[in-house]
């Protein structure tokens, strides 16, 4: 199967804490009514304090995340610092301003501003926000995450929100499942990906 053509359906979560973000998502890749993929991976490390999710096309998504790599680690070399969170975010849309592609993008991490994420669509709108998600299960996620986000929220209290947010969409959206990715990104630890046994772990404190 052309990976370019798998569609559409996900659900990603962002959630900006006082002292990190969380990125969480689930595993499934579908075409139309099949699911194609059940292993599926929608978050990528773009530098030790950057990382992103992805929705939409695969294809045009593994590009994308290529390309923010390569950009990320040139403005490293070029100025002898990482890339600001905001920086990156603008990047990102200007890359996607010079050639729109089927995708919405989550990005964000850690600098000396603090922590943020940024979400983007396909045409390179660049917005903001403290916590978001994103794909045909959001809407279910977001009903979990107004409940229960607040300003004040850890990483730690985040991964529990992002997972309950991921669990309720599973159980409506039939394009979202095969089990979940969390990933973390703090200015002291930078970008960690949870393994299985982490996840199970934190998925059983909330049931």
């Amino acid at each position: 199967m052309d990976d370019e053509k798998i569609v559409k359906g996900t659900t990603t979560v962002g959630i900006t804490c006082k002292d990190g973000i969380v990125f969480a998502t689930e595993r499934r890749a579908t075409m139309g009514s099949l699911v194609a993929h059940k292993v599926a991976e929608k978050i990528f490390k773009i530098d030790d304090h950057l990382a992103a999710t992805i929705a939409g096309s695969v294809g045009d998504a593994q590009n994308l995340m290529k390309i923010m790599r390569a950009e990320v680690s040139l403005y490293k070399l070029r100025n002898g610092t990482p890339i600001s969170v905001e920086a990156a975010a603008t990047l990102t849309g200007n890359v996607l301003r010079s050639g729109p592609r089927a995708v919405q993008i989550l990005l964000g991490g850690v600098d000396d501003e603090g922590s943020a994420i940024y979400s983007l669509d396909a045409a390179g709108g660049v917005i903001k926000d403290k916590c978001v998600s994103t794909g045909s299960g959001s809407i279910f996620a977001y009903g979990v995450l107004e409940d229960r986000f607040h300003e004040d929220i850890t990483v730690d209290e985040g991964i529990l929100l992002a997972l309950r947010a991921l669990t309720s969409a599973t159980e409506r959206d039939v394009f979202s499942g095969n089990g979940f990715l969390v990933a973390t990104v703090t200015s002291d630890e930078g970008y960690i990906l949870l393994d299985k046994d982490t996840v199970d772990k934190k998925l059983k404190e909330i049931n």
